[in-house]
């Protein structure tokens, strides 16, 4: 299958061009710089001929955080409903978190979750190995090649992944040469201060305002200073998960390039778009941990974006039913889905003037390739796959509860009308999304390929 998309806006690598782009069968065969500067002869050759005069041509979306809750919490979600979300959304890979039941922290679960994206995932997919107060020598077993690194809850989870063993945690520290992914929340801090409300406010006074405070900042900055430090002290590769507050910042460099760094750091779009002042209107349906914050946190995570001391965006797309959201700040579920809006969103934060479209590929698209070492994806560039997105700057999108495509059925946004619109997916070559629809059948889906 060859197919011709023909004067789009590319934009790629820090520059925005106009050009044409030639795909073969599941890669990107030829990229012609110019308004028709391609071959004559070459619209009679191809299968199809799309014209994207006016669309903005981005590769596709690498999103190195999300909970697809399969197996074991399929009521909300499944690996197949979430990548046909996240396609619809421009991501055509994903790197996805083992808190699932039961969690991802023996090789045969792993495994598992492998055979069963390649029976029904629609995106590209890559599955972290979960570590364990009880599961070191697990670590040794990884598939290296198909593994983006080991994920570690330094703060409580699902099941048996808080690890606080300090002899557990030197160790992975010091074994591993993977990337340690972590999210980082004092658990003692967090007990405290649950205390602390429940004494002072009541279990039926603490609404969700009280999250935050609970999961509060020096939850954040003590875990997360303590892990850059011990992976400082041993030469890990440490990256740190959903960064929620501007004191962390100070953990993190933006001077050197990505290639050099150690020590990394993403953040989630709800950290970037929603605040403490949401919660308000929003509720619940903003409850994710780590804790939506001030908007004081917000603004300088934002300028972290634009100034490197983020690397990442990503989206920790995580779905419970609206049921599950319901009761205090306690006992309502954590998390929510994004990944169908994240890119849009982001786009909208450029039109807005914060960053750069250009910034917005490099945080969604090439750090995530680089910062993994994926194999020939994240980048417009011959011989890579084409997993490409084609974007309409002018075509708004509205989000509706019939739109969502997530299993859960409901979005925090809700409601809202972005001014950008995903306009096409392509995955591996295959135009698996397409003017608000998916196709007929279900593309062709890679596993991911590391090189570290």
């Amino acid at each position: 299958m060859t197919t011709l998309l023909q004067n789009a806006l590319i934009i790629n690598e820090g520059r925005s061009y106009t050009a044409s782009l030639l795909i073969r069968d599941s890669l990107i065969a030829a990229i012609y710089e110019g308004e028709h500067s391609y071959p004559e002869a070459l619209e009679r050759e191809v299968d199809e001929v799309m014209d994207c005069s006016g669309l903005w041509l981005l590769p596709g979306c690498i999103d190195d955080q999300v909970h697809f809750r399969e197996p074991g919490l399929t009521h909300k979600a499944t690996i197949e409903s979430e990548s046909r979300a996240a396609l619809a959304g421009g991501t055509t890979s994903f790197m996805e978190m083992p808190n699932t039941n039961p969690t991802t922290t023996t090789l045969e679960a792993w495994q598992w979750k492998m055979e069963r994206a390649a029976e029904s995932s629609w995106a590209n997919y890559s599955f972290f190995f979960g570590g364990s107060n009880d599961n070191a020598d697990e670590l040794r077993r990884i598939d290296r090649r198909h593994t983006p690194g080991v994920k570690l809850f330094l703060g409580s989870s699902t099941g048996n992944m808080l690890v606080d063993d300090p002899k557990t945690l030197e160790r992975i520290f010091g074994e591993t040469d993977l990337v340690i992914a972590a999210h980082c929340e004092r658990e003692e801090i967090i007990r405290a201060n649950r205390q602390h409300y429940l004494d002072t406010v009541g279990a039926e006074g603490l609404d969700v305002r009280y999250h935050p405070l609970i999961r509060s900042e020096e939850a954040c900055y003590r875990s997360s200073s303590e892990a850059v430090a011990l992976a400082t002290r041993l030469g890990s590769r440490l990256h740190i998960l959903h960064i929620s507050t501007a004191r962390e910042l100070s953990l993190f460099r933006s001077d050197l390039p990505l290639s050099e760094k150690r020590i990394t750091a993403e953040a989630c779009v709800h950290h970037l778009i929603f605040s403490d002042r949401d919660y308000e209107h929003l509720g619940n349906r903003i409850k994710w941990n780590p804790a939506v914050k001030r908007l004081e946190d917000r603004e300088a995570l934002r300028g972290a974006v634009a100034s490197g001391l983020i690397d990442i965006v990503a989206t920790d797309h995580a779905p419970h039913l609206l049921s599950e959201k319901e009761g205090n700040c306690l006992t309502a579920a954590s998390g929510g889905p994004l990944t169908q809006h994240a890119l849009v969103a982001m786009l909208d934060l450029a039109a807005e003037g914060l960053f750069s479209r250009e910034l917005v590929v490099e945080r969604m698209a090439h750090a995530p390739a680089r910062l993994f070492d994926v194999d020939r994806r994240g980048f417009v560039r011959e011989g890579y796959f084409a997993d490409l997105v084609l974007v309409d700057p002018k075509r708004p999108t509205l989000v509706t509860p019939a739109s969502i495509l997530s299993k859960c059925g409901w979005s925090p946004f809700e409601g809202h009308s972005f001014g950008h619109s995903i306009a096409a997916t392509f995955v591996n070559g295959c135009c698996a999304w397409r003017g608000g629809e998916l196709s007929a059948e279900r593309p062709e889906a890679h596993a991911l390929t590391f090189n570290h």
